[in-house]
């Protein structure tokens, strides 16, 4: 029996990398996963994997800035398997890796959008649900929230703007039973970091596993994390392990930041 056995969880914005992964460790605890994202065919073949682990899912495509389509997706949930209890916020937007001031408002204000008032309308359209069941809420932050890196400003305005959310909303449904958390990941060791230190390391002369070993020399491990590692973290906030745990931030970046 793994520790989200006889849960429905509900992952928003699966993606390739820690998305996948998220809904795959759930399973592997028990879980039964519905997906969502606006990519119908990425939803597809995450769930057949989730279902070679032997769990249940179901495949809702939504957009989270669409009110119709968020509650499409509980009507669907609730109509499939009855409860949710845990609901995963994983949606974000790309920064725009400008400085704010040469930063377009409408970029910021499209990653707001998506990122904190789209989870916010997940949010809210679960709230009963997850009230029935005494439920748990994961939103997936960033480590961006513990530095102010050139570049870095609009999407730690976002981020920082979620888990501000994260943590009012706490207070606001913890007389419901629902518990609130975040999990801030460092970099992510996945397909779409590789890529990018390959074109790192082309720009400088240099081989990515350099690339690789100069990020990592600054967390305490000397590596950087991986999805699964990741999801494991969203895995314990979800499950009755952390029942008297709301309104916290767990970081897993390997001990690049501290706080």
């Amino acid at each position: 029996m793994g520790i989200l056995s006889d849960k429905v969880v509900v992952v928003s914005g699966v993606g390739p990398g820690l998305g996948r992964s998220i809904c795959l460790r759930s399973a592997a605890a028990g879980a039964t996963v519905v997906l969502a994202a606006r990519t119908e065919s990425r939803l597809v073949d995450i769930a057949a994997e989730v279902q070679a682990i032997g769990e249940k899912t179901l495949v809702v495509p939504t957009d989270i800035t669409d009110d119709a389509a968020v509650d499409d997706l509980v009507a669907r949930t609730i109509e499939e398997f009855g409860q949710v209890d845990v609901v995963v916020n994983n949606a974000f937007a790309l920064p725009s890796m400008r400085p704010l001031a040469r930063t377009d408002f409408d970029q910021i204000a499209t990653s707001i959008d998506l990122t904190v008032l789209g989870t916010l309308r997940v949010i809210k359209a679960f709230t009963d649900a997850l009230s029935e069941r005494r439920g748990a809420i994961v939103n997936i932050n960033s480590m961006v929230i513990r530095h102010s890196e050139p570049r870095y400003g609009s999407y730690k305005l976002t981020k920082s703007a979620l888990l501000a959310m994260s943590q009012s909303l706490a207070t606001e449904l913890g007389d419901k039973g629902i518990r609130v958390n975040s999990v801030a990941p460092g970099y992510i060791w996945d397909d779409q970091l590789k890529w990018y230190f390959a074109e790192v390391a082309k720009k400088y002369g240099i081989t990515p596993e350099q690339v690789y070993e100069q990020t990592a020399s600054k967390s305490d491990l000397n590596r950087l994390p991986e999805p699964d590692e990741i999801a494991d973290a969203v895995v314990f906030l979800a499950s009755s392990m952390a029942s008297a745990i709301t309104g916290h931030t767990l970081d897993v970046n390997c001990g690049e930041y501290h706080d």
